[in-house]
């Protein structure tokens, strides 16, 4: 297989092609995918319980606007600053990965609290949404990982350990392995607790309407 993922102690062996379609001779890949379906998540769940945090939801769609353009600018900004191989003129090239999910808090931040002051919207309630509906992004984005074979842990020796033909090559190259090694799936970790962090958050935010709102 060119492009293979496996849990071998547990027999799964899969063959992933990070380009999902190809349309006019333009490749699509799984990563924009994922990552776009778990944005699409948060944003619904957001705007369906706004009204119980008290929010205006058409003021607040503005500020969810500029907090995704903030999020990606960000995260691509980011992942360039601590790159060996990118630099700036490469910002919009996109399509083989490269965001951070550090710099995308910092950017949706910074841009989504501007627009709370534009457009009068209490922040510290919205923020609260958006932590819930980031919650279940996360859970969602964190398989763009997965099929690009990246945000790996160390090897393990644990029946649930992956590899794959990228891993191994990175491996390769900083441990100088040459044997078949498996490695935390780091992604399923942070995906399964994002998702349990969502479920009791979804909970917890039932009784806001209790809480004194700032």
């Amino acid at each position: 297989m060119d492009n293979f993922i496996s849990f071998p102690k547990i027999g799964i062996t899969l063959n992933i092609d990070p380009v999902a379609f190809k349309i006019f001779g333009f490749s699509v890949y799984w990563y924009g995918i994922i990552i776009a379906l778990g944005m699409l998540a948060a944003m619904i769940y957001c705007f369906k319980v706004m009204n119980n945090f008290g929010i205006n939801s058409d003021r607040a769609s503005d500020v969810v606007i500029a907090g995704i353009i903030g999020g990606i600018a960000g995260a691509r900004a980011y992942y360039i600053l601590f790159s060996d191989e990118l630099t700036f003129a490469d910002f919009f090239d996109t399509r083989g990965g490269g965001l951070a999910i550090y710099g995308g808090i910092i950017g949706a931040f910074l841009l989504g609290l501007i627009m709370c002051k534009i457009r009068k919207v209490r922040f510290v309630p919205l923020f609260d949404v958006a932590a819930i509906g980031f919650s279940i992004g996360q859970a969602i984005g964190r398989w763009a990982n997965f099929v690009n074979q990246e945000a790996f842990g160390s090897p393990t020796n644990l029946p649930w350990g992956m590899s794959g033909n990228i891993i191994q090559r990175s491996i390769g190259e900083s441990l100088a392995a040459e044997t078949f090694t498996t490695v935390h799936p780091c992604f399923l970790y942070e995906s399964l607790w994002c998702a349990i962090g969502f479920v009791i958050l979804h909970f917890l935010s039932k009784n806001y309407r209790l809480l004194k709102c700032f």
